[in-house]
């Protein structure tokens, strides 16, 4: 490839998904894997440094900085912890019950310092910084006001969250990004910055199957047994839960896909906000206040060539796993 890679930074709350995004991002030749910015939701905060780290060393590259960020909601009171439900998709500890070695490796630092740093950088540089939340998006709402120039150095941002016209997956209404962090949501789709919504409408028709898992145990590599045996967890869940789909959806993954090569969606564009009462909680809606606006903020995804993004996802999760 010609030219320099751009650099990306990601957000996770580091579950089985979270992993898969991981590894994406790592077998991608045309980015650089500069931080990871671990957040709450499919876990603790303090898990999702562990298991990034953990992650992180498996797959060769011990030396991303991982660092970290909010560890609950902003409205939030007391201490996270992820409920029944999301314990049983992503085991106790986030990744499928897999036992993975090593710990954070020291104290994490400051996740909005590297994105103020990387902001910066990219001003001067006159280059976008790739930025993708696949968690609650309550480090970017904390980073709206926080980090000067945030809006130009990052562009569009895409982030793994919400559902326009398919029901949430949590609720009725809301997908569980969403939910974890409505407030924090609701601040980022109203606040100025241009986004791209991977919902539920898309990261559904994505779907990974047990002959994949299959293809990175035959790796005979560490890191591809345990993806494979990681993912069958996830695929079991799935079985039970939406046994429709035939396998698991690459919710996460598919959110780094189209942030390194928005072609794969198909988008509409809208002013979205998010219900912050009553039983729609969590919704992510068009914007009645905006919704006659010249200008939209949103790209919401809700076509994906899922057969040219599971190809790549293949290729590129193998090429990390080998």
């Amino acid at each position: 490839m010609s030219g320099a890679r751009r650099r990306l930074i990601l957000d996770l709350d580091t579950g089985i998904d979270d992993a898969l995004a991981l590894a994406y991002a790592l077998g991608s030749p045309e980015v650089e894997l500069v931080g990871v910015i671990c957040s709450y939701g499919n876990v603790t905060m303090r898990t999702a440094v562990r298991n990034t780290c953990a992650l992180l060393d498996l797959l060769g590259r011990p030396e991303v900085p991982v660092l970290a960020g909010a560890d609950r909601a902003l409205a939030a009171t007391e201490a996270f912890a992820p409920p029944a439900g999301v314990v049983r998709i992503h085991g106790e500890n986030g990744l499928g019950d897999q036992r993975v070695g090593g710990l954070c490796r020291c104290a994490p630092g400051d996740g909005l310092a590297l994105l103020r740093a990387e902001a910066q950088r990219a001003a001067e540089k006159n280059e976008e910084l790739l930025y993708v939340p696949t968690g609650p998006l309550t480090n970017l709402a904390l980073a709206l006001g926080a980090v000067p120039g945030l809006s130009s150095a990052l562009g569009r941002v895409t982030f793994m969250g919400g559902a326009l016209a398919v029901p949430g997956n949590v609720s009725p209404c809301a997908e569980a990004n969403i939910a974890n962090d409505p407030v924090a949501a609701d601040a980022v789709l109203r606040g100025g910055l241009r986004t791209r919504m991977v919902g539920l409408d898309v990261t559904h028709q994505a779907v990974l199957t047990r002959e994949d898992t299959a293809a990175w145990r035959e790796l005979g590599t560490p890191a591809g047994r345990l993806f494979a045996d990681m993912t069958d967890y996830y695929i079991a869940i799935y079985e039970k839960n939406n046994p429709h789909l035939g396998g698991c959806a690459l919710h996460d993954p598919l959110a780094v896909a189209v942030a390194l090569d928005p072609s794969l969606v198909g988008c509409l564009s809208a002013n979205l906000r998010v219900d912050l009462e009553g039983a729609t909680r969590g919704r992510t809606v068009c914007d009645p206040e905006r919704l006659r606006d010249a200008e939209k903020s949103c790209e919401v995804a809700l076509t994906v060539d899922a057969p040219r993004f599971l190809d790549e996802f293949r290729a590129r999760v193998t090429r990390a796993l080998a």
